[in-house]
């Protein structure tokens, strides 16, 4: 027996295993510009993604429609880096060499040298009369309804200032009141008088240092606007005027690829010869803009347009790649003479400085498409001799304000400043989260209150969730049982971050992550509440989870600085880094107190100490950005939120009871108003009722009631009936008046 079981002990083995099926992963798919179509994301090489994004052009202010594509690039980014862990090198440009930072320079240069000889007022209204003329022509011949609109703002402003300086000035008046209007002028002509002076002497302007004051002035309140804005600085960064001799070697290397030819000084790349190599393809991403002559002069620049310059090229199809410079215009030495680099030309050879032969993502705004991007896509692999310069183009959306296509050159614009004084940059990021990056977003009242709910709906989830966890407990007293609800949660909890997971795989989808978000929230909101209810506490390792994933979610957008395990920061940043953990405890003390307070008070009908105790909570502890929540039956809440925000939560609930008021003593005033009016139809006795309407009847019996109408017919049975009904009513009113009276007399 015993040898028969060892037999069978020695043949057992594990039995077979086999791994489960699974389910499909979803894989990170981008909107290429290039297929106009997601696409699955490959780098490279490996987990390393290198980035180029076209900068900003510095002559002016950076406005929303700027900010559209720095925001969406940098919640892109961080989507990138910190969620799916790529190694991302992100290069930008900033071109500070331009037809319209030259056009810029010179005119605000003119304008202020005008300025400074302080112009008789007669001297002003000639000279804008001068410079009216050409630009009413300009007017006149434009057709773009967007910039005929702008020009039209422009002349009325003028209009509107002219006429009273001419009119003081017929009267003679005194030159107190005409210099002031004078100057009014001058200020609203500002724009057509540079463009008038740039036409006469904006030739005679050679100094190169007007031409890099202006840039670098404006490149140093953008890093200011994107740091306002928590926009990452990019890793690398380079300026046009600092890589002019790689410039230089660039266009040299095009002309000996055969893809580029020189005319008087200037270097033009030659598009027929170029998409007539069977490796090349000119303009990959609009095919079917080519020969669009305002896209390609636009793209060329204002001082580049001129029937001289536009009779060098081979083709009009043909851009500049090297410019010589004319009188008025910087300049630097080339082998083809004195020149200045064109503005396609800038982004290749910078780029491809950094990033080399081909990179994974080019990035920016949607209107660059063409002629910019699909320029500097041909004349790089006219450099680099290959096809693939970009594996995957970005382009963001169009921003518009009221429907209009936000700018600069169109006037229609609102600075990043000016937004940031309205809504906070959080506010600003949370708008572009809850949209598509690649559409058009619409920048509106409507879009901010949307952010700005978003952001009170998930912060006071926050508020609530450091509530629950401020609970004394022992540190095993913190694990507790799991029961129906809480595995409920949990699922709901596993099936949201499965979805956000799949919408950021879905070309980076944030609108539906953010909604995905939301509904989280609202599943644990009810969790929680259906927990107090019972007056039991919420599981709280399980909120905990909930609250830090969506913190680190946020986190990853950008839309939460610093490194809060849970929540937005209070206070702003510089203090906000132990603020809670300082100040709460001592909170919780006075809270403690007040609530033992207001029990002895409530029992002893201390109706003073609980109004003192409703004080400390609406007035005092608000202007310290404290707010304290009393829930019948259950501890008073805590919550650190920011003083601003309180005090305008104050006010509105001020207005709110004010609005309650009026209303109320509005309907009781409707109500004594109709009560007088009862009274005084009351008032009326039947007999007397139809007599003063002798427009409709002309003759009476006895009692009043009427018998034949305006024009002497006798009232008809059907009309005499309904007539009966009025005055028995009118009789039983009145009736009620007279014992009403009796009895009160």
């Amino acid at each position: 027996m015993s040898n028969s079981g060892e037999q069978v002990k020695g043949k057992r083995v594990q039995p077979p295993w086999s791994p489960p099926a699974g389910t499909d992963v979803p894989q990170l798919r981008l909107y290429n510009s290039l297929t106009r179509s997601k696409e699955p994301f490959v780098p490279q090489k490996g987990n390393k993604v290198t980035w180029y994004c076209c900068g900003p052009t510095v002559y002016d202010a950076s406005h929303m429609g700027h900010a559209r594509s720095y925001i969406s690039f940098d919640i892109l980014r961080r989507i990138l880096r910190d969620y799916f862990k790529y190694d991302v090198l992100y290069c930008m440009n900033i071109t500070d060499i331009d037809d319209k930072i030259i056009k810029r320079a010179r005119q605000n240069y003119l304008l202020d040298q005008y300025k400074e000889k302080q112009p008789q007022a007669a001297q002003i209204l000639q000279d804008v009369l001068s410079a009216r003329g050409p630009f009413q022509a300009t007017l006149a011949s434009t057709t773009d309804p967007d910039k005929k609109q702008m020009l039209e703002r422009l002349d009325a402003a003028v209009a509107a200032a002219l006429q009273p300086l001419q009119a003081a000035m017929e009267s003679e008046a005194a030159d107190g009141v005409v210099q002031p209007l004078a100057q009014v002028l001058l200020e609203n002509s500002k724009d057509l008088l540079a463009d008038w002076l740039d036409k006469q002497f904006g030739s005679q302007v050679t100094e190169n240092s007007i031409f890099s004051t202006l840039p670098k002035y404006w490149e140093g309140e953008y890093h200011k606007d994107m740091e306002a804005l928590n926009v990452l600085p990019p890793d690398v960064l380079t300026r046009v005027s600092e890589y002019v001799p790689e410039i230089v070697d660039f266009v040299e290397k095009i002309v000996s690829n055969g893809y580029g030819y020189e005319s008087n000084g200037s270097v033009y790349f030659d598009t027929s010869k170029f998409d007539a190599s069977p490796q090349h393809s000119y303009a990959k991403l609009v095919p079917e803009a080519v020969g669009d002559q305002k896209a390609l002069q636009e793209g060329e620049g204002d001082l580049s347009i001129s029937a001289d310059r536009l009779s060098e090229k081979k083709s009009q199809n043909d851009f500049a790649l090297w410019k010589a410079s004319k009188p008025g215009e910087p300049s630097w030495d080339s082998p083809w003479g004195k020149g200045r680099p064109g503005w396609h030309i800038e982004c290749s050879a910078m780029a491809g400085s950094i990033l080399g032969e081909s990179m994974d993502i080019h990035g920016g705004g949607f209107d660059l498409r063409f002629p910019h991007h699909d320029n500097e896509l041909a004349q790089s692999e006219a450099f680099f001799e290959n096809d693939f310069w970009v594996r995957y183009f970005l382009h963001t959306g169009h921003l518009t304000i009221a429907g209009c296509k936000m700018s600069k050159s169109l006037k229609n614009f609102i600075t990043i400043k000016d937004a940031l004084a309205k809504n906070t940059a959080r506010q600003l990021r949370l708008a572009f989260l809850m949209h598509s990056w690649k559409d058009t977003l619409d920048y509106s009242s409507n879009t901010m209150e949307s952010a700005v709910q978003y952001e009170k709906f998930m912060n006071e989830f926050f508020l609530n969730v450091k509530d629950i966890l401020r609970a004394p407990t022992d540190i095993t007293g913190q694990f507790e049982r799991w029961e129906a609800a809480e595995l409920e949660l949990n699922n709901g909890f596993y099936d949201r971050k499965s979805a956000v997971h799949k919408a950021l795989c879905d070309n980076m989808d944030t609108r539906s992550a953010m909604e995905e978000m939301r509904v989280l929230v609202s599943q644990s909101n009810s969790y929680i509440a259906s927990r107090k209810s019972a007056k039991l506490r919420p599981n709280r390792m399980l909120v905990q989870s909930i609250a830090v994933y969506l913190t680190n979610m946020l986190q990853i957008f950008g839309a939460i600085e610093g490194s809060e395990p849970i929540g937005f920061p209070v206070g702003g940043q510089s203090q906000n880094i132990d603020l809670e953990s300082t100040v709460l405890p001592y909170l919780t003390v006075l809270s403690d107190f007040r609530e033992g307070v207001r029990k002895i008070a409530r029992e002893k009908k201390v109706t003073e100490l609980l109004q003192l105790c409703d004080v400390v909570r609406d007035d005092t502890l608000p202007e310290l950005g404290v707010r304290l929540e009393d829930h019948e039956g259950l501890p008073t809440v805590v919550k650190l939120v920011d003083k601003e925000t309180l005090l305008r939560e104050k006010e509105e609930k001020k207005e709110m009871e004010e609005e309650k008021k009026r209303k109320k003593e509005e309907a009781a005033r409707k109500k004594q108003e109709q009560e007088m009016a009862k009274l005084a139809k009351m008032k009326i006795p039947p007999c007397e009722m139809f007599r003063t309407e002798t427009d409709k009847y002309s003759k009476f019996d006895e009692t009043g009631f009427p018998t034949h109408d305006a024009e002497g017919k006798e009232i008809s049975k059907g009309q005499a009936k309904k007539l009966r009904k009025l005055y028995e009513t009118q009789e039983k009113l009145h009736n009620e008046y007279l014992q009403t009276n009796q009895n009160g007399n």
